[in-house]
């Protein structure tokens, strides 16, 4: 078979954090891919706002850089398996893979996770040590790691002899040697390493075409784009082509535009062949998995698999006293368009409709996923409100099966007993304990997801910070039975509706951790703080001092408050109960009870335990 050497198609894959998109930036600026005078953003393949502050890539990317006469198809993959279904789809697109690794940090869950996919799919591995300029570098022991890994993960002989290019992605610099002071002032040698050992495409592109769609765009003017690659033969703009759908019907329509991509920019093209990554126009209800084939040769491609969801949570229209002050989106009109459009490109998403009109079911990947969603829709001008998140329960041979995460933790040797306590209440499952030396343990469990959901604050509690908690989805297992995780606290809700004040605030700070600062807008069955014991207790956090002609000398000026601890979108969600909503606006996030005023809850919660014990 002839190979097409003019092309290479990989993908980068790591760890969140290990330097994967500096070193994409690094090789579009040393291909000469830009012109001299083009400012680059760094990070450029972060392209949403989210991606560059959280520091992670959420979205699959794909770029091209042109190394001599060889043009490379670089895909930038997420490391966090929230999107796993991403990453499995683009290793159908791709001949081989960069796997990066932190040459102080070595192989991670997420490092794990994606490397398996890749080795699944049988392509061709490189490994890129990054950050090889650190002190605290350790080159040859990550290269051990890494080795172990591949082998727990079933590589064959051929993937298991892996060149190894050792790189300094914020200095631009590559060697194959571990030596730092060897660092070449390019990454020439990480070029070239791609050139020689990535597989080229077979060339075939006198054969009937077939071209396989692995991820989705959409844009206002051609509508939705499907981007991925011709496995065979040629596609020419104006060509009348069939579409053949999952559900196994065909469709006919005509090729209206096909780019090709260089840089981080879409070059509009003629023709695309065998080999090439390509985004084409001109398919209304097109769906990843897809194949696109020749009207009169219609061969479908095997089906892509995406990622079931995991977890999931109800949406809703925000219905609080406070509703309609921050929001431009606030009806169930606008709400149920925005999360229809989301479905156009992000396909690991579900949402159902239920007999409201202003309530959905949404379901996603994880926490991560969901609450990135909702993040966006804030920034948006959107106001909603959203339940606790609840793990998908699957029947799987009649057994009720909960997902299960591997969760992998590193913490200094003082914290292990009291991490394995608190796993073994969230009935987890010690799979290995590691000790790294220097008092650091490495620790791996398997828990069930529904447990770790409000985790993650008790865990940085416990090792005041200093722990490092990673996990991915595992598989589904039988159902645990009783409890796992959850809050075990009570919370303090307001009776009443005002602003915040020092002295109401002070009032009642002996009770437990307050939420507001004084000064808040608050209104009844809004919560303003963790109680300490298990019980809610009703507080007045309005209340105004009453105004005497009688003074104390001292007292005012000695009295200090507490500060309050004010929690993001992602620790609200995992705070919150069954009986609770958080509620989400541009300017706020207010957690609240379902039932507001304290007489009807605490109606519902007598009936509840009624019902429960008949």
């Amino acid at each position: 078979m002839k190979s097409r050497n003019d092309i290479r198609n990989i993908a980068i894959i790591a760890h969140v954090d290990h330097g994967k998109t500096t070193l994409v930036d690094e090789l579009l600026k040393q291909s000469g891919t830009y012109r001299a005078n083009e400012h680059v953003e760094e990070r450029a393949m972060d392209s949403n706002d989210l991606e560059r502050e959280r520091g992670i890539t959420i979205l699959a990317k794909n770029t091209a850089v042109q190394y001599k006469e060889t043009k490379i198809n670089i895909l930038d993959t997420p490391g966090h398996a929230d999107f796993g279904g991403e990453v499995e789809r683009i290793m159908r697109m791709v001949d081989g893979v960069l796997l990066v690794v932190d040459a102080y940090e070595g192989t991670m869950p997420q490092t794990r996770f994606v490397l398996k996919k890749a080795l699944e799919q049988k392509i061709t591995p490189i490994v890129v040590v990054n950050k090889i300029d650190k002190d605290s570098a350790r080159p040859e022991e990550v290269i051990d790691e890494v080795l172990d890994l591949f082998i727990e993960l079933g590589a064959n002989e051929e993937q298991l002899d892996f060149p190894v290019i050792y790189a300094s992605a914020i200095q631009g610099t590559a060697s194959p040697d571990p030596d730092p002071a060897k660092q070449q002032e390019n990454m020439e040698s990480l070029f070239e390493a791609i050139i020689e050992n990535i597989p080229a495409p077979i060339d075939n592109r006198e054969d009937p075409l077939q071209f396989q769609v692995a991820l989705l765009d959409y844009n206002d003017y051609v509508g939705r784009i499907g981007i991925g690659r011709v496995f065979r033969g040629t596609m020419k703009v104006g060509q009348q082509v069939a579409l053949m759908k999952l559900d196994g019907s065909v469709k006919q329509f005509r090729v209206t535009k096909i780019f090709g991509f260089i840089g981080l920019k879409r070059v509009e093209i003629e023709e695309a062949v065998a080999g090439d990554l390509v985004a084409v126009s001109g398919m209304e209800d097109i769906n990843v998995g897809e194949t696109v084939t020749p009207v009169e040769h219609q061969e479908a491609l095997p089906v892509l698999r995406i990622d079931e969801p995991t977890l999931q949570m109800t949406f809703l229209v925000n219905n609080s006293p406070f509703a309609g002050r921050e929001g431009k989106f606030v009806t169930s009109r606008k709400i149920e368009e925005r999360l229809k459009s989301q479905l156009e490109t992000d396909v690991s998403l579900r949402v159902e409709d239920t007999d409201s009109p202003d309530v959905w079911v949404v379901s996603g990947r994880g926490e991560l996923h969901l609450s990135i969603l909702i993040e966006n829709m804030r920034r948006e001008g959107f106001e909603l409100q959203v339940s606790k998140p609840e793990v998908i329960v699957k029947v799987i041979d009649g057994v009720r099966c909960e997902p299960v995460e591997r969760v992998q933790i590193d913490v200094p040797e003082e914290h292990t007993g009291s991490i394995m306590e608190s796993i073994g209440a969230r009935k987890g499952e010690m799979l290995d304990m590691i000790n790294n030396g220097g008092g650091q343990v490495r620790l791996i469990f398997n828990v069930p997801a529904r447990g770790l959901i409000g985790y993650s604050t008790e865990f940085l509690t416990i090792t005041r910070g200093y722990g490092i908690m990673n996990h991915t989805f595992d598989s589904y297992q039988p159902m645990q039975q009783g409890q796992v995780g959850g809050r075990r606290q009570g919370v303090l809700v307001s009776m009443e509706t005002g602003k915040s004040t020092q002295y109401g605030t002070m009032g009642v700070e002996d009770r437990g951790v307050i939420f507001v600062e004084p000064g808040t807008d608050i209104y009844e069955g809004m919560i303003v703080g963790e109680h300490n014991r298990e019980s809610d207790l009703t507080v007045n956090i309005v209340k105004a001092k009453q105004m005497t002609n009688m003074r104390s000398a001292n007292k005012d000026q000695t009295t200090s408050m507490k500060k309050p601890k004010i929690m993001s979108l992602e620790e609200s969600l995992e705070y919150l109960n069954d009986d609770e909503y958080c509620e989400v606006t541009p300017e706020s996030i207010r957690l609240r009870k379902k039932i507001l005023d304290k007489n009807e809850r605490e109606k519902s919660a007598k009936k509840k335990k009624y019902a429960e014990a008949n």
